[in-house]
């Protein structure tokens, strides 16, 4: 535990010791044991878990490939809509499709992660206390000073609606191990040309639409190479992360300089305050006055957004307030014309009208997830059934 406090970056390996605990105290026996090949020694769970725990490496860089079929058939059509800020394959395109990216990693302070899209490239570089967020596409970017107490390299990685890189996808797995979880080993495993176990997380409650999450951990070093997330009765990954290619040479100090091009626009977003972001500014993709401290938006001063999470594991539910009467302008502003009429019918193309003892809304659900906005101003969403928003709503 005192390793994993003293260094944030890792924080995505295991939750404190609450996973050892789990598969000591009945998630799963301490006894299975991965089936490995012969060149590679049986590890138990609790070991691959205590593995990860324990993982530091000086260094590596790499080639991720991310792809996503969250069973959302218009989203495609409405991230077209909205518009796309990072060169064809954007961030809203991490939902939807596959992608490629670069990442360097060479301690807690030096970390970049490079987009590459079809139009252009997205950067985030971490590089001591600067960290610069970069669009090639549209030849500008923000720099970000970070004070003193923000030591954690992942609370700047580049957002995205799913993980973008595997240390990401098996943080939000691992977060989830409580009682509720069956964690089994499934074998070994050919990763990027690295040897690899493979550890197996499984809901127990039915309500979740997470059939099971895949870890594969490099034998040697002990990062994970691969998660895949599927879904229920699914034969193929709703989500997969994973390294193509990777080196555990420590990348060059040239990697993480940010040198901007000539006629670069480069805004100065200063040291942000605690729980603050440097985008929490930019509702992109949504009609302006929803957001913009009018009409009772959560960034007015008359009312603040309380968000509160109900339940515990994979069954948690996020529940937050939105602005009074939201769904209302977002029908009438689909009535209209121009830009504005068109995001906002494209929205509501992915969001059908629901209806129960609970009140009425509009519900997105995919293959791994539910989102219900009510009329009355509340929005649910967690990798649950519907059905499960309901009973909260």
């Amino acid at each position: 535990m005192s390793v994993w406090k003293s260094r944030p970056a890792l924080r995505w390996l295991v939750p404190g010791a609450t996973a050892v605990v789990v598969i000591g105290g009945g998630a799963a026996a301490g006894t299975i044991v991965a089936s490995a090949d012969p060149s590679l020694p049986d590890r138990s769970a609790a070991q691959l878990l205590v593995d990860l725990q324990g993982a530091d490496p000086d260094g590596f860089s790499g080639t991720v490939v991310q792809s996503a079929d969250l069973g959302l058939p218009g989203i495609a059509g409405l991230a077209s809509s909205l518009g796309d800020s990072a060169g064809g394959s954007g961030l809203t395109s991490l939902i939807s499709g596959s992608n490629t990216a670069r990442v360097w990693y060479a301690g807690e302070d030096k970390v970049r992660f490079a987009l590459q899209g079809t139009q252009g490239e997205t950067d985030v570089i971490r590089n001591g206390s600067d960290v610069w967020q970069w669009s090639s596409a549209d030849n500008a970017g923000t720099h970000l000073k970070l004070p003193a107490d923000k030591g954690s390299a992942t609370e700047h990685s580049l957002p995205g609606a799913v993980p973008s890189t595997p240390q990401e996808a098996a943080d939000a797995a691992l977060a989830a191990i409580d009682p509720t979880t069956k964690v089994a080993t499934t074998g070994a495993a050919k990763v990027a040309g690295r040897d690899a176990y493979e550890l197996l997380l499984s809901p127990r409650d039915a309500e979740s639409l997470v059939g099971q999450v895949r870890l594969a951990i490099d034998a040697e070093k002990h990062i994970p190479l691969r998660v895949e997330v599927y879904a229920k009765n699914a034969s193929k990954p709703a989500i997969r992360v994973a390294f193509d290619s990777i080196s555990f040479t420590v990348p060059d100090a040239e990697q993480f300089k940010f040198n901007p091009p000539p006629g670069a626009k480069v805004d100065e977003a200063g040291t942000p305050s605690a729980g603050s972001s440097p985008s929490s500014s930019k509702k992109d993709g949504v009609p302006p006055h929803l957001f913009d401290g009018k009409k009772g938006s959560p960034s007015s001063d008359s009312e603040k957004s309380e968000t509160k999470v109900i339940g515990k594991g994979w069954t948690s539910i996020v529940s937050a307030d939105v602005p009074s009467g939201a769904l209302a302008e977002l029908a009438k502003a689909g009535k209209g014309t121009g830009e504005e009429a068109q995001q906002a019918q494209a929205l509501l193309g992915v969001l059908p009208e629901v209806s129960g003892s609970w009140g009425k809304g509009r519900l997105l659900s995919g293959s791994l997830f539910s989102v219900l906005i009510t009329d009355d101003g509340r929005v649910l969403a967690g990798l649950v059934t519907p059905e499960a928003l309901y009973k909260v709503a």
